[in-house]
């Protein structure tokens, strides 16, 4: 069983950055294939980014270079760094854990969101 809980969501304007943190509380955060996924308005969660055990990285399609998935096992924290955020990037981002190294990753934790609003 690991928690998760994000932050460094908020709201920025077109063009800015932020970072997402998700910290774990399992002592074996290692052990863990992570990601992010959003959940814009009315639409459905969707992947943004993932990394396995050995720090592989793939991202969802429409991520265009912008964002950067990152993980630090020292501190059990995984990271989202996301640059040039536009409009369109508005969503609850939701960090998830799993045990097994798919890819794309198959979630069997959730943390409960943090929502990030650009405007325009």
């Amino acid at each position: 069983q690991v928690q998760l809980v994000e932050s460094g969501g908020g709201l920025v304007q077109t063009g800015d950055s932020l970072r997402l943190s998700c910290t774990a509380s399992s002592r074996t955060f290692s052990d863990y294939a992570m990601g992010w996924f959003r959940q814009r308005p009315g639409k459905e969660r969707e992947l943004v980014a993932g990394i396995s055990w050995t720090y592989t990285t793939y991202y969802g399609d429409f991520m265009k270079g912008r964002f950067t998935i990152s993980r630090d096992n020292n501190q059990n924290t995984l990271y989202l760094q996301m640059n040039n955020l536009q409009p369109e990037d508005t969503a609850v981002y939701f960090c998830a854990a799993a045990r097994s190294d798919y890819v794309p990753l198959r979630p069997e934790y959730w943390g409960r969101g943090t929502q990030v609003t650009v405007s325009s």
